[in-house]
């Protein structure tokens, strides 16, 4: 039973994703629909955790726009992304990045890799 629900979830999975961790910048081209015209937006920012989970998969980017941090939540094989660019490697300790809620400006960076 189980071997039919993993293949039933592979054919869901996609293969053209860049390999990103948590402590990394992203830059994400996200469909969005208004009305019946869709259009791509780009949303920026840093990773502070990845839910492993085969299909299920999800990642949460961080950013903070006009002084409010904004987080999304996005389901990593889900096709309203249509594209994720690695911007820069973050060196972090932790898998999950909550303090970087309570942060801001130059406290609230990432030490970058290279």
């Amino acid at each position: 039973m189980n071997s039919v629900i993993q293949k039933l979830e592979e054919r869901s999975l996609r293969n053209d994703l860049p390999e990103f961790r948590v402590g990394d910048t992203v830059r994400l081209q996200v469909k969005v629909v208004e009305g019946e015209k869709e259009r791509l937006q780009p949303f920026e920012g840093i990773v502070i955790k990845i839910n492993r989970g085969g299909s299920r998969a999800t990642f949460t980017v961080r950013k903070v726009s006009y002084g409010i941090g904004v987080e999304r939540i996005f389901p990593l094989h889900s096709p309203r992304i249509e594209k994720i660019q690695v911007l820069s490697r973050g060196r972090v300790r932790r898998a999950r990045l909550y303090y970087l809620r309570s942060r801001s400006g130059k406290a609230a960076r990432v030490e970058t890799i290279g």
